[in-house]
């Protein structure tokens, strides 16, 4: 199997209020848009952002058709502690404050106006315990 792009796909009451949010705070960017569909992209992070309205009639499976939920988006940075900062100046709903796991990650999670869970983190030295 060659796979030549990659994208998830998310359910929400809003596509309107996800995609402008990934783009203010995230600079994706749209790649196409439709009445209850927004594709987004980003040069550095490998997938697009699919946003589907609740409710198409379109969806297959129907019984897939719900708000996304239970699941987190996670983009590697390199500058963990600027982007908190700067997503905290701009109002971001920080939903996890920064913290460092002590094998190496240190991440912080954001929710945007439909719920879904973002997180950033960047891979550290990890404590002296879990350094192989």
């Amino acid at each position: 199997m060659h796979i030549t792009s990659s994208a998830i796909s998310l359910n929400v009451a809003d596509v309107d209020a996800s995609a402008a949010w990934v783009q203010k705070h995230l600079g994706f960017s749209v790649a196409m848009a439709a009445d209850g569909f927004s594709s987004l992209q980003h040069p550095d992070a490998g997938i697009n952002l699919i946003y589907l309205r609740t409710g198409l009639s379109t969806f297959k499976p129907a019984s897939a058709a719900v708000n996304a939920a239970g699941l987190l988006v996670v983009f590697t940075v390199d500058s963990i502690d600027e982007d908190y900062a700067r997503l905290q100046g701009e109002g971001v709903t920080i939903v996890t404050p920064i913290e460092t796991e002590p094998w190496g990650e240190r991440y912080f999670q954001m929710t945007d106006p439909n719920g879904i869970v973002y997180q950033l983190v960047q891979w550290v030295e990890p404590t002296e315990e879990y350094a192989g």
